[in-house]
């Protein structure tokens, strides 16, 4: 889905650059000899900017220097040929992974606003630029685009941002913005795209918004907007995407939104919408991803979802939908990759034969009253995702298995499967599976060890009647979450546990495990959840657990541990509870330890 996003999103802009040849490669420099050079004005904005900067580990701002800043190869700056004035500003982190380290840290400076001749103002994906968007910034008449997505600035949306006439894209995404949306922005009557998704914007969408005759791209998702979703958006006959999601909006689905003949991508998932969905769904005629997901929808699925001919993605997940199912997806939505109908007041009793003889990418149907044999699917190889938990499955699980080796992620928690697990191989791509809350049996050692798949990152077998002992782990493992809690395994915790480089999450609680814990779960730097409460742990807690920094959860209690808690971060830190229920652990959080021989009255330390 974000993908699709940014795809959307620069056919919206890359026509808006056609007279900003040098935008997208970041650096724009004017190479004629007798165009003039930088005007000194725009210089000493650009360098008050820079100054604002305290860190670029992007290393852009290291080419400004000199004093031509349109033909002295300052990247990201475009000039126009004639007159020496910046027309362009684009920054943009060279890549879109948020880890990869390049960023630029320090305060948005006011000083762009004196750019008087600015067209583009691109500042993108620097994470750690700060400050607010200075209401100056109206003073540059000329802007048409205005991009700080995915930075860190604060305070509120200026009012004056609405006397930019000229503005056709304003993307402020992915910051820290509060308060509400400001209605003066209805004056950019000729705007084309608006994203204010992920910031922390309250109040209801300004009825002013229905000047937005043109517009083509709306995101206002994973924000505080309360009240209703305006009937005049369907009037943006232009609209080819509009995600209002993980926001607090009420009411209906307007019928009017049916009408939006250009729609492609439409997302109100999770908010508090009621109501049905509307029967004139079909009219969104060019409809391909449908997301209604974690709302108060009643009623069945309209049937005339059926004649959605380009609809790839749906989900309908998590509302109050009913049965039946309409007849008329049996040879409907031909398009169909995705599915999602999971935690609904359905009765399905089977998997539809319209789903189980689709050649479907994602299944999740969780919690839909499905029960016997798990589904037999006619073309298994094109799934990558299923789930199918919180049902009353009692059989068919090696079958599964064998018939989908492209499978990724599987759910199948909270059924009633009874399989020995030595009798089933886990798929070869599967990088997650959660077979919890079964009655699962035979050894934990068929599922891990050395033949265990380098894609697999999540394991959840927990509550179920498994046995045996944890194999030794071999280098090469990418597991991030191990979860075998609830079942009768035994013997320790192997040394080798410490190749498990990649481990967040550990939970073995409740089985028969003995000895001591290993020094070497240390070495797990990434670990952020440790439980090994309910055992049969012997020793104390090792001073090398020290070296589990960034762990925000752990639980030692009902063991047979004894001496004194790791003195540091975090362990001083967590619950008494954490620690209760052993055999004689001391120190904080628990009460003092004390040397052998030493009075009651007499205080010491370990």
């Amino acid at each position: 889905m974000m993908n699709l996003r940014w795809i959307l999103k620069l056919w919206v802009i890359l026509p808006l650059l056609d007279h900003f040849p040098g935008v997208l490669t970041i650096q724009a420099i004017s190479l004629d000899p007798l165009s003039p050079g930088c005007h000194p004005a725009d210089r000493a904005s650009l360098l008050s900017f820079k100054a604002k900067i305290t860190e670029d580990t992007t290393g852009i701002l290291s080419s400004w220097v000199g004093s031509d800043c349109c033909r002295g190869g300052w990247e990201g700056v475009e000039c126009d040929s004639e007159t020496g004035r910046v027309t362009g500003l684009v920054l943009q982190r060279p890549s879109l992974d948020r880890n990869n380290g390049l960023y630029m840290k320090g305060t948005l400076s006011a000083s762009l606003s004196s750019l008087k001749f600015l067209e583009v103002l691109v500042i993108s994906g620097m994470k750690h630029i700060r400050g607010s968007i200075p209401e100056s910034i109206s003073n540059s008449t000329r802007l048409t685009q205005i991009v700080l997505e995915d930075n860190s600035i604060s305070g509120t949306i200026p009012s004056s941002l609405g006397l930019l006439n000229s503005l056709k894209t304003l993307l402020l995404d992915g910051n820290r913005l509060t308060g509400p949306i400001p209605p003066r922005l209805g004056n950019l009557k000729g705007l084309l795209q608006l994203s204010l998704g992920r910031n922390n914007l309250a109040g209801p969408i300004p009825a002013t918004f229905r000047c937005f005759q043109g517009l083509q791209f709306l995101d206002l998702s994973h924000n505080q907007l309360s009240g209703l979703i305006p009937d005049f958006i369907g009037q943006f006959r232009n609209l080819t995407f509009i995600d209002l999601s993980y926001n607090q909006l009420t009411g209906s689905i307007p019928s009017s939104l049916c009408s939006l003949s250009s729609l492609t991508d439409l997302s109100l998932s999770n908010n508090q919408l009621t109501g049905r969905i509307p029967d004139e769904i079909s009219g969104i005629r060019s409809l391909t991803s449908l997301s209604l997901a974690n709302n108060h929808l009643t009623g069945p699925i309209p049937r005339s979802l059926a004649q959605l001919q380009y609809l790839w993605y749906l989900n309908v997940s998590r509302n109050q939908l009913s049965s039946p199912l309409p007849g008329t997806l049996d040879n409907g939505i031909p398009s169909i990759l995705s599915i999602d109908l999971s935690y609904n007041s359905l009765s399905l009793g089977t998997v539809p034969e319209w789903i189980r003889s689709r050649e479907l990418s994602v299944v999740h149907l969780a919690g839909c009253k499905l029960a016997g044999a798990l589904p037999i699917f006619t073309k298994p190889s094109s799934l990558i995702s299923l789930d199918l938990s919180d049902n009353q499955f009692t059989h068919g699980l090696v079958d599964l298995f064998t018939r989908m080796p492209n499978l990724q992620v599987l759910k199948l928690s909270n059924n009633r499967l009874k399989h020995n697990v030595s009798r089933f191989k886990l798929p070869q791509l599967l990088s997650s599976v959660d077979l919890s809350s079964n009655q699962l049996f035979g050894s934990i050692s068929t599922i891990l060890g050395n033949h265990t798949s380098s894609f697999l990152e999540e394991i959840n077998v927990s509550k179920n009647m498994i046995t045996g002992m944890l194999p030794e782990f071999g280098e090469g493992l990418n597991l991030k979450v191990l979860k075998i809690g609830s079942n009768n395994i035994a013997g320790h915790i192997p040394s080798s546990i410490s190749n498990l480089a990649e481990l967040q999450t550990l939970d073995i609680s409740r089985n028969r495990f003995i000895g001591t814990i290993p020094p070497s779960l240390g070495k797990l730097v990434k670990m952020e959840w440790l439980d090994l409460s309910a055992n049969s742990f012997t020793g104390n807690i090792s001073d090398s657990l020290l070296g589990l920094t960034i762990l925000q959860h752990a639980n030692f209690r009902a063991n047979r541990l004894c001496g004194g808690i790791p003195q540091g971060r975090p362990f001083n830190v967590f619950p008494i509870a954490a620690y209760a229920h052993n055999k004689c652990l001391c120190g904080k959080p628990m009460p003092p330890c004390r040397r052998i021989g030493q009075s009651q009255s007499e205080p010491a330390v370990c």
